[in-house]
C-alpha cells in the first residue's frame, strides 16, 4: 500500500472543517438570543407567551429544517445543501439585527432556523461519507466541536457588547452575518460526497477522485473497490420506504439518542443560563459572564470528546456522560431545593462537561453512522427533527415551568430522564468505532 499523501489528509481535513463551519453558525444562532432576550421581553413588553414564542421561533424553524433537510440534500447534492445554510444563516442575521417588532424578528429568526435544522442534517452526513472509518468520529465530531465553540464566541459576543447601547442586542444578534459569509464563500471549495454522486448520480468516474484524496492510502484498484462497494449498497429496484421492517433498529436508536439529547434539559440550559444564574444572586453582568465560563468549558471537553470517541468509542462515552448528568443535575437539584446557591455553578458547569464528553461528541456522529447510504439522508432528518422538536418544545414551556415551579423539581425531572438514558445505553446501544458505513449497514441487516 502506498504511503499516505498528506496533502490529501491535509484536503480532507480542510473539507471537513469547512463542512463543521455550519456547525459553529448553528451554535452561535441558537445561543446568541441568550444575551438578548431580557432586552427583547421588556422592549416590547412580551407576555410570557409571546416571550417564549420569541425565543424558540429559531427552533421551531430548526423543526421544519430538520424535516426538510433531506430533500435539498438528495435532490441538489450535500455540497450545494451547504451552501444553501449560509445563504439562510446571513438573511437571518441580518434580518434579526434590523427587526422593528416582534413579528418581523420571530420570522427573521425562523429563518434561520431552517438554516440550523438542514445543517444538522447534510453537515454530519457530508463528513460522515468523505471519511475513513478510523478518522470518521473524529471529523465527524468537529460538527460538534464547532456548535460549542459558536456557542463560546456567542456568550463572549454578547458579553463583550453588552454595554455599547440601548441597541446593543441589535449588535448581538447581526454581527453573524460576517461568519456567514465566510462560510459561504468557503463551500465553494468542497467537492461533492463521493457516496452521493455514486448512489444518486452514477457518477464513479468523479467519485473516485474525491475517494482517492480522502482515502489517500488505497491503491487504484482498492479504490475501484471501494467504489464497487458503495455502488452495491444500494437498494435495487423500486425505492423501498423509508419506514421499513429492516430500517427498525437504525430508527429507533436515532430517535432516542435525539430525544435523550434534549430531555437533559442541555438547549433550555444554555439558552437560559444568565436568568439561571440571576436565580442564584448573580447580578447580570456577573451572569453573562458565568455563561462565558459554559462556553468555555463545553469547548475544552469537547475537545476531550473528540479525542476520545475513536479510542474509546461512542458507547463508553454515552456511559460517562450519562453518569456524569446524573450527578451534576441531581447535585444541582438539591441544591435549588436548599437554597445552596454557591454550588449551582459548579454543578452547571460538571452538566456542561459530562454533555460535552458524552452526547455532545456522539449524536451527530452516531446518527450519521447507522443507515444505510441510500437512507442516509432521511435518518439524518429523523434524528435531527426529533433533536429539535425537543428542543423547541422544552425552550417554549421552560420560562413556565420554572416561574411556577421551584427549579428544584425542573433538575431533578432532567436527572431522572438521564437515569433512563443510562439504561438505555446498557442495554440497546451498539457501538460503531472503526466500522465502514457498508459494513454497519451489513451488521444491522443481520440482527433484524
Amino acid at each position: 500500500m502506498p504511503p499516505p499523501n498528506h496533502m490529501n489528509n491535509r484536503k480532507l481535513y480542510l473539507w471537513s472543517v469547512t463542512s463543521a463551519l455550519a456547525g459553529f453558525l448553528f451554535g452561535f444562532d441558537t445561543v446568541v438570543i441568550s444575551g438578548a432576550e431580557q432586552t427583547i421581553e421588556k422592549l416590547w413588553q412580551l407576555s410570557p407567551t409571546m416571550h417564549g414564542l420569541a425565543m424558540s421561533a429559531a427552533l421551531w424553524g430548526t423543526v421544519l429544517g430538520a424535516l426538510i433537510g433531506a430533500w435539498p440534500a438528495e435532490r441538489f447534492g450535500r455540497r450545494n445543501t451547504l451552501l444553501g445554510i449560509g445563504v439562510l444563516y446571513f438573511t437571518s442575521a441580518v434580518g434579526s439585527a434590523l427587526a422593528p417588532e416582534e413579528y418581523t424578528f420571530m420570522f427573521a429568526r425562523f429563518i434561520g432556523g431552517i438554516g440550523v435544522g438542514i445543517s444538522t442534517v447534510a453537515a454530519p452526513m457530508y463528513i460522515a461519507e468523505i471519511a475513513p472509518a478510523h478518522l470518521r468520529g473524529r471529523l465527524a465530531g468537529m460538527f460538534q466541536f464547532n456548535i460549542v465553540f459558536g456557542i463560546l464566541i456567542a456568550f463572549v459576543s454578547n458579553a463583550a457588547l453588552a454595554n455599547i447601547g440601548d441597541n446593543a442586542w441589535r449588535w448581538m444578534l447581526g454581527i453573524e452575518a460576517l461568519p456567514a459569509i465566510v462560510y459561504t464563500a468557503l463551500c465553494f471549495l468542497i467537492p461533492e460526497s463521493p457516496r452521493w454522486l455514486i448512489t444518486k448520480r452514477n457518477k464513479s468516474d468523479e467519485a473516485i477522485e474525491t475517494l482517492a484524496q480522502t482515502h489517500p492510502g488505497l491503491s487504484k484498484e482498492e479504490l475501484l473497490d471501494k467504489a464497487h462497494e458503495i455502488a452495491t449498497s444500494k437498494p435495487t429496484g423500486p425505492k423501498a420506504s423509508f419506514w421499513r421492517k429492516e430500517l427498525k433498529r437504525p430508527i429507533l436508536l436515532a430517535f432516542l439518542i435525539a430525544f435523550f439529547n434534549q430531555l437533559s434539559g442541555i438547549n433550555a440550559i444554555l439558552y437560559f443560563a444568565p436568568r439561571i444564574f440571576e436565580k442564584t444572586g448573580l447580578g447580570e453582568s456577573a451572569a453573562l459572564l458565568q455563561s462565558v465560563g459554559i462556553g468555555v468549558t463545553n469547548l475544552i471537553f469537547t475537545f476531550v470528546g473528540l479525542y476520545l470517541i475513536d479510542r474509546l468509542g461512542r458507547r463508553t462515552l454515552l456511559y460517562l456522560g450519562s453518569i456524569g448528568y446524573i450527578l451534576s443535575l441531581g447535585a444541582c437539584s438539591v441544591a435549588f431545593f436548599t437554597e445552596n446557591f454557591s454550588i449551582v455553578p459548579i454543578c452547571i458547569f460538571a452538566f456542561i462537561a459530562a454533555h460535552a464528553i458524552g452526547q455532545g461528541a456522539v449524536i451527530w456522529v452516531f446518527i450519521g453512522e447507522i443507515f444505510p447510504n441510500s437512507d442516509r439522508a432521511s435518518g439524518q432528518a429523523l434524528g435531527s427533527f426529533t433533536h429539535w422538536i425537543f428542543a423547541a418544545s422544552l425552550t417554549l414551556v421552560f420560562p413556565f415551568f420554572v416561574t411556577k415551579f421551584p427549579a428544584g423539581y425542573v433538575f431533578g425531572f432532567f436527572c431522572l430522564m438521564m437515569v433512563i438514558q443510562l439504561l438505555w445505553v446498557r442495554f440497546f446501544v451498539p457501538e460503531t468505532k472503526g466500522v465502514s458505513l457498508e459494513r454497519i449497514q451489513a451488521l444491522f441487516a443481520q440482527k433484524r
